[in-house]
């Protein structure tokens, strides 16, 4: 059985626009006899190629911003108020607590006076008082209580750290799970 009619070009990858990109709209020429070819002029009346569209405009996407619910560390009243008297000294500056490799048990808290924080250091902030803790220090700190204990030889900040799973005895060292 044969057909009679039009034939169907063959799409082949010359005829085929590239993904993203529509091919130029043609009008073709308009013949004399048509009422409208009276209305246009020598060029209106020649084929005419549209423009391309202009490519879509990209779609900005906002970084999401992820909030803890529950800081990483917590500071007792006492820790509190020593941090203010240190922000009203002569030089104010800022904790940042860390850990170091040291001690019989592995590691130690390791607190320094810094101006403003690093780049991925967590910024905790109580009571009007930031304390930052180091990005590498985070997994072993998170979940603390910072307080401040004084007594007749000494002042200092300790740690409450439920993360601890061994201690060295003179209490300057620790232990965490994975580390």
């Amino acid at each position: 059985m044969s057909h009679s009619g039009p034939s169907r070009p063959t799409p082949n990858a010359s005829s085929n626009p590239v993904l993203g990109q529509t091919p130029p709209v043609v009008i073709p020429a308009q013949t004399s006899g048509e009422p409208s070819a009276k209305s246009l002029s020598a060029d209106a009346a020649s084929p005419q190629i549209a423009a391309r569209p202009p490519p879509a405009p990209k779609v900005e996407r906002r970084r999401p911003t992820i909030k803890s619910t529950k800081a990483a560390i917590s500071l007792t009243p006492v820790a509190v108020e020593r941090l203010h008297g240190l922000l009203k000294g002569p030089t104010p500056q800022l904790i940042r607590i860390g850990v170091r490799n040291k001690g019989c048990a592995g590691l130690s808290y390791h607190l320094e006076y810094v101006d403003k924080p690093g780049k991925f250091d967590e910024v905790v902030e109580q009571d009007g008082v930031k304390v930052l803790i180091d990005s590498k220090a985070l997994f072993s700190i998170i979940g603390s209580e910072m307080d401040w204990q004084e007594d007749v030889l000494s002042a200092k900040f300790t740690f409450k750290n439920p993360n601890v799973t061994d201690a060295c005895g003179c209490g300057e060292s620790f232990t965490v799970d994975g580390s």
